[in-house]
């Protein structure tokens, strides 16, 4: 590993801190300073020549500009004559416009994808794409983990009694009946029309909901009102106070209030986004750095990444 450097930018330097005391290394020295002007700048301060290097930037908020250090960190590591440039993006952050919904839109997570292969990135790992295609939007490799058997894990040592997985859309439907088949229980489906961004409203569920526990599967949770929405739903239709599962928890604007919801037990998330830790206890923070730190082993010394989220 002596020619394995990581670095952090400044969205989640905890999980990168993480991430290298999992490697038994220490962090990479870079000084990511603002101009008065609002631009940004980076020096590294050690050597990148010959060195297989590893950024560690999730695409959360400020989102813009965090994408834009991170493709100055790319360029100034192209420009130190590393070996390889390789991105550790935990959350991709514009992955909900990977489509056209209506004339005259951009595809930005094309667009994405685009900027970061011509900066000079060589590869991506990533956590729980909102949609799987979005790895063909790269012309370099990406490495798609998942942390749904982190999720598993925990969820089986809670012991829920009477659960139901749920899923609050259709585009779920397929991670909510694997977590169901793990679990050994039912699951349910949310139908929901979306008048407007960050806008949803219920409208049918499918499945056996009344007197059990449901498990509301997600990626990502970002201003929480169609989580609320849905457990709402679920409890007019007799459901047990419920829980929530996220990859990510982006959580905008008040959204952390918004989910410390008498008829929320618990929200289940990872660090793949820096949280609060003045958060309610409710919120339970699972750590990704592990999962990360495999992935860089197995890049860099060989194997398959596959053995990291096979379900068991």
């Amino acid at each position: 590993m002596a020619t394995i450097k990581v670095f952090a930018g400044s969205s989640n330097p905890e999980l990168a801190r993480n991430v290298c005391e999992q490697l038994d290394m220490p962090l990479g020295k870079a000084a990511i300073t603002r101009q008065q002007s609002g631009e940004i700048h980076v020096s590294y301060e050690e050597t990148l020549r010959n060195c297989d290097i590893f950024l560690v930037q999730s695409l959360s908020h400020p989102v813009n500009e965090h994408l834009v250090e991170l493709l100055v960190m790319i360029d100034a590591a192209k420009r130190a004559s590393a070996k390889s440039i390789n991105i550790v993006m935990p959350y991709y952050g514009y992955a909900r416009q990977e489509r056209k919904s209506a004339p005259r839109e951009p595809i930005s997570a094309k667009m994405v994808a685009d900027v970061l292969t011509t900066v000079g990135a060589d590869r991506i790992i990533t956590v729980d794409l909102h949609a799987d295609p979005i790895q063909g939007f790269f012309k370099i490799t990406v490495d798609h983990l998942t942390a749904l058997n982190m999720i598993i894990g925990y969820l089986q040592g809670k012991k829920i009694v009477n659960p139901v997985v749920v899923s609050p859309d259709a585009g779920r439907a397929t991670t909510a009946e694997k977590l169901a088949s793990l679990l050994d229980c039912p699951f349910a489906i949310m139908i929901k029309n979306r008048p407007a961004h960050n806008q949803s409203k219920i409208t049918h569920i499918i499945g056996e909901v009344n007197g059990m526990t449901p498990i509301i599967i997600e990626d990502l949770i970002d201003t929480g009102s169609t989580i609320v929405n849905v457990v709402e739903a679920l409890k007019k239709r007799g459901a047990e106070d419920a829980f929530i599962c996220a990859t990510h928890g982006v959580f905008s604007e008040n959204a952390i209030d918004r989910l410390n919801h008498p008829n929320i037990q618990e929200v289940v998330i990872t660090d793949t986004i820096a949280i609060n830790p003045d958060r309610p206890d409710k919120f339970i923070v699972l750590q990704m750095a592990p999962l990360l730190a495999q992935a860089i082993k197995i890049i860099t010394e060989g194997g398959s990444i596959a053995t990291l989220f096979k379900a068991e």
